[in-house]
């Protein structure tokens, strides 16, 4: 299978690509929080891998051309945002208080957590970008001196549970108004949770989708300052 997987140019875009299928038409399926296409695919991936006794130098050879994707497809976002840019216009204040304050929280939390743990600089650095996109994450935890391979799993990882937690959280908090839900999904979970805002509503997905883009920025003045604590 090593073998093949060498050969092949474009092996690690088709198993990426089926992996992902497959955990699209389970979701669709079942309904089921668990079935997040992402996990899935990257579940069935490791699986494969494994099985197979492929290392990831050689599946990456071929799944490399899905990251040039990444970028544009995170720019793409920007679309339902702009369609209701009235609406951020008229609740500017809240947006910006609200994203600051998720960005804040996000940082204290790594940084509590790594003092309590007694994690080391780069461990600690590594965490910090957790719930930003991965385009502007791997670029904060390089200059901070982290494992930039380990932040971008923290921020799948990161992302796909509020991905399948955070509607069930916003009802537990009773929060029903959509941009607060949008707001909420974009900073703590970044795309992936984008994806599920997206799927709530039109308001929701455009609100996440400002989110990211502005809790990217604050993160990368922000990390900095906390990257120093420790």
């Amino acid at each position: 299978m090593s073998e093949f997987m060498q050969t092949s140019a474009y092996a690690g875009v088709t198993i990426s690509l089926v992996a992902y299928g497959l955990g699209a038409a389970l979701k669709k399926k079942f309904g089921f929080g668990l079935f997040n296409p992402l996990l899935i695919s990257i579940v069935v991936t490791i699986l494969f891998l494994v099985g197979g006794h492929v290392d990831y130098e050689t599946y990456n050879e071929g799944a490399k051309y899905l990251s040039w994707f990444l970028t544009p497809a995170t720019v793409c976002l920007a679309i339902p945002l702009y369609e209701e840019w009235e609406l951020l216009k008229n609740n500017a204040k809240a947006v910006i208080l609200g994203v600051t304050s998720g960005v804040i929280t996000s940082l204290v939390t790594v940084f509590a957590l790594s003092k309590l743990m007694g994690l080391d600089h780069e461990n600690y650095v590594t965490l910090l970008p957790k719930s930003i996109t991965t385009a502007i994450g791997m670029g904060v935890s390089e200059e901070l001196g982290g494992y930039v391979t380990i932040t971008v799993a923290v921020i799948v990882i990161t992302g796909v549970l509020g991905n399948i937690m955070g509607e069930f959280i916003c009802k537990i908090f009773r929060i029903h108004e959509p941009i607060s839900k949008g707001l909420a999904f974009g900073t703590a979970a970044h795309a992936i949770g984008t994806a599920k805002a997206m799927e709530i509503g039109d308001v929701e997905g455009a609100m996440s989708s400002l989110s990211i883009a502005v809790a990217g920025i604050l993160t990368v003045l922000l990390a900095s300052v906390f990257a120093g604590l420790i």
